[in-house]
């Protein structure tokens, strides 16, 4: 997210120029005036210079301070505040993370050879050995304050000696490799050649040990998607003349190193294990390629220690108890989504080319052309249909995970009252270690042909077991309202309905092995419109977008998707059409007076009511009594709190509010200015993977104690974008490709965290799907109830359930408007309708050519992540009614949330001035009295020169 570089610092120093300029003018005018007095009498010529020198200096000083208090104010108090997290909460910590691995690393496979029982010794294979991923580039970045445990110490904490010629074979080769220059990723696989390998350490290592482990690695991050063409990602192996990828061949499968490696493994040793160590869910046939392999695992970053649990996990110290937040299949190329994901760029829209750090860029798009069918949604239904070989098409289903010990799982009989749904299942360890289960409920909605459009397979309702031991049992309560089953019909409707129909209640393994079914009769068709909203809605959910579905072709279940073909095709053109045109904004374009309102009334402002912003902290957000305070806003100080919110939000003196700190960091806590940091967290998937909400939860409550003792209040997460492809580079630091497990986990980790008074801001809000031209006018076209039934769908759980107070708007744009700027999503639908109360910041603000306070404002985004003046960071209209009625609706949101943070526990609250200010003032104070006294000084030696 924060993407400072040296474009950003010409843009602070241009910032600064006035402050530069007015100072360089005074400096010449003492200067010119110092070497014009050349012919006065002695006395006074040195009385002129003296005073141009006074002036030089008082320039200088208050130069400084203009800049100091004014542009880079920001800057400097994020630089010198905040706090240290203690010892002990870091241990806390990091026990933490080896739980959430424990229990969110997967077993793919185990033809018997694990756990790895009796086994002292072990042979670990690859280069990611010695590199392993422990999370993501760019924000997911690990603080390195903190000690890492690698892979290999992961595996030897256990007792298992691995073998150490092999490591030293490894660092070696690293060591010899030349530096890598890259700017973003380094899609550089460096593994060695498998004729590399001396013969004396194959034979070595058939002597240290019958059993091998091969680790594969892929990393992603911030800033890029992973490469579907390697040849063409400008990816070069600094240290081979082989090419490891043909050209077409992507980044997720293995590398033509990686499958001579395996096969070298595979026919020196029988017993063989795999661990995939990675976030993306790559092509994992190989490990039904090769009878050796007989066991798999699934480790996404592990974070700072999380590598212990894999090797707890290894030696069968700790049973697995994880299931895949993703789907697993054979050929990434054929998903629905494929040909439309990625690069796209308009041709036909030079009108709307802006600049962007001195760069022309014109818009982008994208098309979410498979509409609701995301991840298994699809396979499960295309599999009823007939429309694909779900065998040879799935490798590994969502959902899915393998134990050591065996469970039972049976289903009460369901019932069906006043709109809710309720069973029980009981789970039963039927094996002989002790271990924890997954119960997974999925609905089956009545589907018309050519009706609705519907999924076969809808996750509904998870719960993770307690560790049960062998013959032990515990009952898992499951409820749910029906309301929750409705399907959004655009077409029709134009809200959620509930058709009439039989709804099969399914309880399975994973999301395509059903244990048991049962089925729930809905009589009589249910519309949640305008005159009867879903319950959980404070406003009924209608159609709010239906013009964000642009010209696209989405699939659709009709006649067993017969027009999967078409649907899933590369776009055919790429010119905007007509009416995306009219509709098209950004800055070059954008007339705030046009938004005016010749109705709205002026409010007042700067008026003395005496009112803290303390004395509402617990006020409910509608009370009135919160026009008076708003009244005491200056149109300055609300200019203030909207333009720099970068990692802060601004103190405001006319209403007491202090200054707050916000700090970055999907995994972890970090301020990137005063570099205290916390330990790292697994990444969101593995989180995602342990299907325990408690933990998500419990990871939540850490980052808020940590962030407490930092003395920060707001968190830039959890981000709960959709998995909508596994070429998705943060998908790292996202949950899932199903909106509920992502929803859910969301939600306990927000809550957690506000336990601590911490808000997190849910992000991005909403589609950044794909860091391809993410910032760049990426317009997304989806329809509807994709939308809301795919993509929303996490953040509507986040506010509803995790009481979410803060949200990070998305760079893309939703159709033809900048999602941050759309006041459908961030006015309609999460304040309207769902009840959210609390303030809406932007992603990173830049010079990204759309992005402006005026238009942010008026549709619900309250301030901008700005950290110096960018221009456009500050509202140009601050004359209308209209504008400073949305410059006080966006400052209450802001205040509301900060006075209910833990900035306002009586036990926090700290002077509005900052540390460094008070410092600046004592200094401005000592010169001031030292200019005085030298003027003192200069008029009386001036006196008693000229009465000589």
């Amino acid at each position: 997210m924060l993407e400072i570089n040296m474009d950003d610092v010409m843009n602070v120093l241009n910032t600064c120029k006035p402050y530069l300029i007015g100072f360089a003018v005074v400096m010449v005018a003492a200067l010119v005036v110092m070497a014009a007095v050349g012919k006065m009498e002695k006395p006074r010529r040195k009385f002129v210079r003296a005073q141009s020198m006074i002036l030089i200096l008082a320039a200088l000083a208050v130069t400084v301070n203009m800049i100091c208090f004014g542009p880079v104010s920001t800057l400097i108090t994020l630089a010198t505040g905040g706090g240290t997290i203690t010892e002990s909460t870091t241990e806390e910590a990091t026990q933490l993370c080896e739980q959430i691995a424990e229990e969110g690393i997967v077993l793919l496979k185990n033809d018997g050879l694990l756990p790895l029982a009796g086994i002292d010794k072990l042979n670990v294979f690859g280069w990611a050995s010695t590199n392993p991923c422990y999370g993501g580039t760019g924000s997911g970045v690990l603080s390195d304050a903190y000690p890492t445990v690698s892979l290999l110490e992961g595996i030897e904490h256990t007792g298992i000696q691995v073998n150490q010629d092999l490591v030293k074979f490894y660092s070696e080769y690293a060591d010899q490799r030349p530096e890598v220059a890259i700017t973003h990723q380094d899609w550089t696989l460096p593994e060695p050649a498998a004729d590399s390998y001396p013969d004396s350490l194959l034979s070595s290592a058939k002597e240290f040990s019958d059993v091998a482990l091969v680790v594969i690695t892929r990393v992603g991050g911030e800033g890029a998607d992973i490469p579907r063409d390697v040849s063409q990602a400008a990816y070069t192996n600094n240290s081979d003349a082989y090419e490891d990828f043909a050209a077409g061949e992507h980044y997720l499968q293995l590398s033509q190193t990686e499958k001579d490696m395996l096969g070298m493994v595979c026919s020196n040793f029988n017993d063989v294990v795999v661990v995939y160590n990675g976030a993306n869910a790559m092509e994992l046939g190989f490990l039904n390629e090769y009878s050796q392999i007989k066991g798999a695992l699934w480790c996404p970053g592990t974070g700072q220690s999380g590598f212990l649990a894999l090797g707890n996990i290894l030696s069968g110290k700790v049973n697995p108890s994880g299931r895949t937040s993703d789907t697993f299949v054979a050929d990434l190329t054929a998903t629905p989504n494929y040909n439309n994901f990625g690069n796209f760029a308009y041709d036909n829209v030079d009108e709307f080319t802006v600049e962007s750090y001195g760069n022309p860029v014109t818009p982008t798009f994208v098309n979410y052309s498979e509409g609701i069918y995301v991840g298994y949604r699809f396979y499960e239904t295309a599999a009823e249909e007939g429309l694909i070989d779900y065998e040879k098409t799935v490798l590994y289903p969502f959902g899915y995970g393998l134990s050591y010990t065996t469970f039972k799982q049976e289903m009460g009989e369901v019932t069906y009252k006043d709109g809710t749904v309720s069973f029980d299942v009981t789970v039963t360890n039927t094996g002989d270690t002790a271990g924890k289960d997954v119960v997974e409920v999925y609905y089956n909605p009545p589907y018309t042909n050519g009706g609705i459009e519907k999924a076969c397979a809808n996750l509904i309702v998870f719960e993770k077991t307690d560790s049960l031991e062998p013959g032990k049992s515990q009952t898992i309560p499951v409820t749910f309202k029906e309301e929750e089953m409705a399907s959004y019909d655009v077409s029709g409707a134009g809200a959620y309905v509930l058709e009439k129909g039989d709804y099969k209640i399914s309880l399975r393994r994973d999301s395509h092995t059903v244990m048991e079914e049962q089925t729930c009769t809905v009589e009589e068709t249910i519309t949640y419109g305008a005159d009867h909203k879903r319950s959980t809605d404070q406003t009924a959910a209608i159609n709010q977008f239906k013009d964000v579905a642009g010209d696209v072709v989405y699939l659709s279940r009709k006649d067993g998707f017969s027009n999967y073909e078409e649907a899933t095709a590369a776009p055919k053109s790429l010119s905007m059409s007509d009416e995306a045109k009219a509709a098209f904004i950004n800055n070059s374009n954008y007339n705030y007076a046009e938004d005016n309102n010749d109705e709205d009334q002026m409010p007042v402002t700067g008026a003395k009511n005496g009112l803290k912003l303390v004395d509402f902290r617990g006020i409910d957000y509608d009370d009135s009594s919160w026009d008076k305070l708003l009244d005491q806003l200056t149109i300055d100080d609300m200019d203030n709190l909207i333009a720099n919110g970068g990692f802060s939000t601004a103190a405001v003196s006319s209403v007491g509010k202090l200054g707050t700190v916000d700090c970055d960091g999907p995994a972890s806590i970090n301020n990137n200015f005063t570099g205290v940091g916390s330990i790292g967290f697994p990444s969101a998937v593995l989180i995602a993977n342990t299907w325990n909400k408690n933990m998500a939860e419990a990871f939540g409550q850490s980052i808020g104690k940590m962030a407490d003792e930092m003395d920060v209040s707001g968190w830039y997460a959890p981000a709960m974008n959709t998995h909508r492809s596994a070429f998705a580079g943060r998908n790292f630091e996202y949950y899932s490709e199903d909106p509920v497990l992502s929803g859910k986990m969301a939600a306990n980790a927000v809550s957690g965290a506000w336990q601590y008074g911490v808000y997190g801001y849910i992000k991005h809000f909403a589609t950044n799907d794909q860091e391809t031209n993410r910032n760049a006018q990426l317009c997304t076209w989806t329809n509807e109830q994709a939308l809301r039934k795919i993509y929303l769908k996490p953040f509507e759980i986040a506010v509803k359930e995790g009481g979410a107070t803060a949200v990070m708007s998305a760079f893309n744009y939703i159709g033809t408007t900048y999602a941050a700027c759309t006041h459908a999503l961030q006015q309609t639908v999460l304040r309207d309708e769902w009840g959210f109360r609390g303030m809406v910041l932007t992603d990173w603000y830049a010079d990204y050519g759309y992005q402006n306070a005026d238009q942010l404002i008026r549709n619900g985004n309250d301030f901008c992540l700005a950290t110096y003046d960018a221009g456009s960071n500050h509202v140009q209209d601050k004359e209308s009614a209209t504008s400073i009625q949305a410059m006080r609706q966006a400052s209450k949101n802001i205040l509301y949330t900060v006075v209910n943070s833990r900035a306002y526990a009586e036990e926090n609250m700290k002077p509005d001035f900052f540390t460094w200010k008070t410092a600046a003032v004592i200094i401005d104070v000592i010169l001031a009295a030292g200019v005085l006294a030298l003027e003192i000084m200069i008029f009386k030696r001036l006196k008693k020169e000229t009465a000589k």
